[in-house]
């Protein structure tokens, strides 16, 4: 169940694996007692110090990232991958984008092809997967040498079209000195004719005793060579694209560029008439497409783009070269255009999974044809030397911001064991690089403002509490006003009310009760249920409507189902992870038996109650944790994915389950032992299975404290 956005991304699998003991959770976990208090690393880890020489043989593991270490297999339990470092200043960090690109190695792949072949891509992804740095990476790729400088003269014809001229790069800025220096030349003679023509008005003027007059003609002589002032400027070419001294090919974001700044404009002119104005050639101005030539045109969010723009942008691309006119009502007007300017360049297009959607086909399509689509990975699996370059990106990080104190190597595991939690998923890392990249940033801050020579374990640990999302906040601040009113039930049991948790943006967890109540139906029966339900929620009530009818031995064509779920706020619910939920409190409500209100749970539910994966179940269970609950079931396929911080390992236990009836063992309370009793057996004869209890007569109960994102 999720507020607003639902993220149902668990693994396809099911259950019909056995509970994971107590003590197998530690596999995941570094115990605190061996962590060094100093550095944070574990003492109890392998060093794996080795590497091999030119010989083959092993020797100790230098201090750099791209040093080489031991066997992968012997580096798994290594935070640093085998990495022998004290701080990130020992890592070296390579000078090429290419070359600093983490996990996405299909998406590298394509770039490098693409820069060889000219070709366009496509790359559609999460935010903060790296679209924009291999965008740059490609530009750095693209050979430089052919780059060109663009000219624009006066047209003696037609001076509302002015002529282009493309020269090779550093040839434009001589060409436009040479003609200014004939300008200023010309100018000189004219100024010095001009003085010689006034002063002998003047004179004549005064000798002939009409000095009036003479005033007047020295003022029309003045004007009059003013006025072929402009022509000698408009002799002057402007430079409009200037690659001299470039050592890469040009990049250019065009991502949110209005018309003009992208397909180029011509700019205002005051001063239209009397000799005053502005040549037309000066006010031309490129826009992104011209000062992409020959290098990489990048635009994100490609779906938020005009489709005028977009038709635009594919004749650039069609035909190499685009005219520029005035796109704007303070552009100097249509009657302006310019000779087709060359737009040579490499497109590289991004966004979401929506991008596709308001994308012009024919765009699309032009990119596809002659280029590449890519999909961003979200994750990348964990392994030594995926860590290692996970510490270099914290000293990447360090060297682009130029203020953070470096970070120790205490701190670079603290930074990977949140790449680890973000992922969500066991035994992988999180490729939003940008949003870990803002808690390396905060980290360091908090160590600058404290005047700390290093950033340490603890400076990370504090930006991790302070560097919570606006969601997160919101969910904090929610679970505590629940608290003051006395909505969140923590204790006891209650018919038809069940803790029900939910997600809140991307990664943060609230509990949300759903109630059910049945009553008699006044004309055919229906499930009635509230909370501004999206498309995916109504049919995930539909679903357990399904599994209700078959379990339940009450007669549902007669009785009215009411779910309610409290607190759904503005944005309503999307998702079917409450499926459970809500099954459990119809279940509840039709028998009469009550719900353990320690208990919270999350999942979804087949129409053959079969408990299915979902998504954010590490922030659920942490809200739950924060909202005073003791347990929380969760489908057994996530068990994998949970990674709770530390602070409520020891708060709740976890409790993974395969089918409703599991759900319904751990949550009904023992009052009503013998009822309970006779519903489970109902729902072992008609399912056909036999429910197994384990210690303490719960089935795949699990006795952790929590696991650790370790």
């Amino acid at each position: 169940m999720q507020t607003n956005t639902e993220r149902n991304d668990g693994p396809p699998g099911g259950g019909g694996s056995p509970p994971i003991p107590p003590d197998e959770w530690d596999e995941w976990a570094v115990d605190p007692d061996a962590v060094d208090g100093e550095t944070g690393r574990d003492r109890s880890e392998a060093p794996g110090d080795a590497e091999t020489d030119d010989e083959g043989d092993l020797v100790p593991v230098g201090a750099t990232a791209t040093a080489p270490v031991a066997a992968e297999d012997d580096l798994e339990d290594d935070l640093l991958g085998g990495l022998d470092v004290g701080t990130t200043a020992e890592i070296e960090v390579p000078e090429r984008l290419i070359d600093q690109v983490i996990g996405q190695d299909v998406a590298r792949d394509v770039i490098q092809k693409a820069a060889e072949q000219r070709r366009h891509v496509m790359m559609i992804g999460s935010p903060g997967t790296g679209k924009s740095m291999l965008a740059k990476a490609m530009a750095e790729l693209l050979p430089n040498e052919e780059l060109q400088d663009v000219l624009v003269y006066h047209n003696p014809d037609d001076g509302n079209e002015p002529k282009v001229r493309t020269v090779p790069a550093g040839k434009g800025e001589q060409i436009v000195a040479a003609h200014r220096e004939e300008a200023a030349k010309k100018g000189r003679v004219r100024r010095l004719l001009m003085w010689v023509a006034v002063l002998g008005v003047l004179a004549y003027g005064l000798f002939t005793g009409n000095l009036l007059l003479g005033l007047l003609a020295a003022g029309v002589v003045y004007f009059v060579f003013r006025a072929g002032r402009r022509r000698t400027r408009a002799t002057v070419p402007k430079l409009l694209i200037d690659n001299a001294g470039r050592t890469t090919a040009p990049f250019e974001d065009a991502t949110g560029a209005h018309a003009g700044a992208l397909l180029g404009d011509v700019r205002h002119d005051p001063y239209q008439s009397g000799g005053m104005e502005t040549p037309s050639h000066d006010r031309v101005e490129a826009g992104a497409i011209h000062k992409a030539n020959r290098g990489v045109l990048f635009v994100d969010e490609i779906n938020t783009m005009g489709i005028r723009s977009q038709q635009h942008l594919m004749t650039a691309i069609q035909e190499g070269a685009f005219a520029i006119t005035g796109q704007s009502e303070r552009s100097s007007g249509a009657m302006v255009k310019t000779e087709p300017v060359p737009t040579d360049f490499v497109m590289i297009a991004a966004g979401n999974l929506d991008a596709m959607e308001n994308m012009h086909p024919a765009l699309r399509s032009r990119i596809k044809g002659y280029g590449y689509e890519v999909y961003m990975d979200d994750t990348v699996a964990d392994t030594p030397e995926l860590r290692r370059k996970y510490a270099r990106f914290v000293a990447q990080e360090v060297a682009k911001d130029g203020r953070l104190p470096h970070f120790t190597s205490g701190a670079i595991e603290e930074v990977l064991l949140e790449a680890r939690r973000r992922a969500g998923r066991k035994g992988h890392l999180t490729l939003e690089l940008r949003n870990l990249g803002g808690l390396v940033r905060v980290a360091g801050d908090l160590a600058r403002g404290e005047g700390a020579e290093l950033t340490t374990r603890e400076h990370v640990l504090q930006a991790k509490r302070k560097a919570r999302s606006i969601e997160q906040q919101i969910a904090d601040d929610y679970i505590e006003r629940r608290k003051e009113y006395d909505l969140s039930l923590t204790t006891g049991g209650r018919v038809g009310r069940v803790n029900g948790l939910a997600v809140m943006g991307e990664d943060s967890g609230v509990v949300m009760p759903v109630m059910a109540e049945v009553t008699p139906a006044q004309g055919p029966g229906e499930v009635i249920a509230t909370g501004k339900l999206q498309e995916i929620a109504e049919e995930a009530v539909q679903n357990v409507s399904a599994v209700v009818k078959k379990y339940s031995r009450v007669d549902l064509a007669a009785l009215d189902v009411h779910i309610q779920f409290v607190g759904a706020g503005g944005g309503g619910v999307d998702g079917d992870s409450a499926s459970v939920t809500v099954a459990t409190a119809v279940v509840s409500a039709l028998e009469g038996l009550e719900v353990d209100q320690s208990v919270a749970m999350t999942g979804s539910l087949s129409v053959r109650g079969d408990v299915l994966p979902v998504g954010g179940v590490t922030h659920k269970i942490e809200a739950a944790a924060k909202a005073g609950m003791s347990r929380v079931i969760i489908p057994r396929a996530n068990l994998q994915d949970v990674m709770v911080e530390d602070e409520y390992r020891e708060l709740v236990e976890v409790i993974p389950v395969d089918h409703i009836t599991e759900v319904l063992d751990v949550a009904l309370v023992e009052d009503d032992a013998e009822a309970k009793s006779t519903l489970l057996r109902r729902l072992k004869e008609v399912t056909g299975s036999v429910l197994e209890s384990g210690p303490g007569g719960h089935s795949g109960r699990s006795g952790i404290g929590s696991p650790s994102p370790r």
